[in-house]
């Protein structure tokens, strides 16, 4: 970064860190990406992010940077905040339209009602049912605590492991690997560790809660 980059990659508060240090110099930066901005600007980094385009970004300036935001969902105050960033004559390109997005015919849908201390439980049961001892498994789960708490319990009999924010990224790309390769069967996972994950022949999806 000090002998001068094309691109920079990273998070709000690695890149606010690097600002404060005196470390990086955004002022001549051409083009803004924020990616996943839905979650970006919902999950507690909008402050950090305000704080990061407000060096690059002069009010009302026709040279401020270009701004790209993508997002696979899209709810109305996402525009509201877009517009903070994007010049008056913003473009949106929308890749769906008036399409609903359904899911192949071949596969089914269950809900299941349960009381929660049952739950690890019920879907220990439905794995055993609808995926096997050879089918692979992803068990999405709010919270970090409940991911954890739902991979060791004894109630899943598969080998299991899991999944979230907290787990170093070098053991995040062995845990993917090992799923991947079917040395462990049922993955558990929060939501947004989860975001773009590419995984082949998965049996058995799971929420474990319907999700917020």
């Amino acid at each position: 970064m000090r002998s001068g980059i094309d691109i920079l990659v990273g998070t709000p508060g690695r890149i606010k860190d690097h600002l404060q240090n005196g470390k990086l110099d955004l002022t001549k930066v051409k083009h803004v990406v924020l990616d996943e901005v839905d979650q970006m600007l919902d999950m507690g980094f909008a402050e950090q992010v305000e704080d990061i385009l407000r060096v690059a970004y002069k009010k009302d300036s026709e040279d401020n940077p270009q701004t790209l935001l993508f997002s696979a969902t899209c709810p109305h105050w996402v525009y509201d905040v877009a517009k903070k960033y994007m010049k008056s004559r913003y473009e949106q390109i929308d890749l769906i339209g008036k399409r609903t997005q359904k899911a192949a015919t071949t596969v089914e849908h269950l809900a299941i009602e349960c009381h929660w201390s049952q739950r690890a439980a019920v879907i220990g049961d439905v794995i055993q049912v609808y995926s096997g001892s050879l089918g692979r498994t992803i068990v999405f789960c709010e919270t970090k605590k409940e991911a954890n708490e739902l991979a060791l319990n004894a109630s899943i009999k598969q080998d299991c492991q899991s999944l979230h924010g907290d787990i170093p990224q070098k053991q995040r790309e062995i845990t993917l690997k090992g799923f991947r390769n079917g040395t462990f069967k049922v993955l558990v996972a929060t939501n947004v560790a989860a975001r773009g994950l590419d995984i082949p022949e998965v049996d058995l999806v799971v929420q474990s809660s319907p999700p917020k």
